[in-house]
This record gives structure tokens, sequence and C-alpha cells, in this order.
């Protein structure tokens, strides 16, 4: 129920067809989130050659290959290390 509104109305909170003018894609039977379609995604044969060709953020924040959560990892571990850097030579 919700009574935040003024008046008490029942309402599914897993119903996303409300959402639909928002998010694209399809939902399927039996799914509650629209799927959204895949980026384009080629294989490497290394991590290496993975930054080499599609470029480190590329890597990190495209998805471009199967190497984008490992390079997202490191691009989280350069950020805390600024961020500490800073904090330490500030503080």
């Amino acid at each position: 129920m919700n009574e935040a509104c003024g008046g008490l109305t029942v309402r599914n909170a897993y119903d996303l067809k409300a959402l639909g003018m928002f998010m694209s894609g399809e939902v399927r039977k039996g799914e509650r989130i629209p799927r959204r379609d895949p980026p384009e995604f080629e294989e490497a044969s290394s991590f290496v050659e993975a930054i080499t060709r599609d470029g480190f953020l590329g890597t990190a924040l495209d998805d471009r290959n199967q190497y984008g959560p490992v390079a997202m990892m490191v691009l989280l571990l350069i950020v805390a290390a600024i961020t500490g850097s800073v904090i330490r030579i500030l503080g």
C-alpha cells in the first residue's frame, strides 16, 4: 500500500510497464527488467592485447572485450591510490 500520496492504493512493486517510455528493450515472459542491446564485443587473447587494441578506457568503461571487469578493477586501484595520496598530502 502506498500511504504517502494521500490515498490508499495497491500497486505491484515489480510492474515496470510504467517505465517503458524510459527504458529500451523488451520484457520477456518471466523477466522483470527490460533487456538492452549488448555492446560491440570482440575477444582478445590477452589483457595486453585488449588494452593495445581497444584502449584502457574502452576496455574498462565500454566493455569492448572480456577483460572489462579486470580493467575496471585496475582503474579502481588507480583512482584509490590517487585519492589516498591527495588525502595524505593535504592531511
